[in-house]
């Protein structure tokens, strides 16, 4: 069984305003950082975000996967299993729908763990994943977030 760690934190400087995710992948002594800025966009979309890059960098199906963030937004969803009834109401009145599906798809395709990790508390893969995160952020070469900005037109 291949065993992966996910590192993950999401940033925006204004809530929305640019923002970013960070990401670290650990398996056995490979480690992968990856990291992207928008331009606009909000702090729980760079928070579930990261969680999706990550799992859709995992190239191996059915690994197991822990996943330790911040995040009580997307940790709650998934552990509290809030975000499935969400799905059965096709996500009326929820935020993000976007992401929630494109999470949900990669989710089904592991063995995924969720851990909630108090941010800003020392913990060096969220220390690290945080300054991604901003950098990202603060970065010159920012995306668009079309499923953010797609709902503010």
């Amino acid at each position: 069984m291949n065993h992966i760690n996910i590192y993950t934190d999401g940033s925006s400087r204004g809530n929305p305003g640019p923002g970013g995710y960070g990401v670290i992948l650990q398996s056995g002594n490979h480690l992968k950082e990856l990291s992207q800025g928008f331009k606009l966009t909000t702090n729980n979309r760079m928070e579930l975000l990261a969680v999706i890059i990550g799992l859709e960098s995992i190239k191996i199906l059915g690994s197991e996967v822990h996943i330790y963030s911040d995040s009580k937004y997307v940790v709650e969803a998934v552990e509290k299993k809030w975000v499935f009834g969400w799905v059965k109401k096709d996500f009326k009145d929820k935020k993000n729908p976007d992401l929630w599906k494109r999470f949900l798809n990669i989710y089904a395709k592991h063995k995924v763990k969720f851990h909630w990790i108090k941010g800003h508390n020392a913990h060096p893969e969220n220390e690290r994943c945080d300054v991604l995160a901003t950098e990202a952020a603060d970065g010159y070469e920012l995306q668009i977030d079309s499923g953010y900005q797609s709902t503010k037109n």
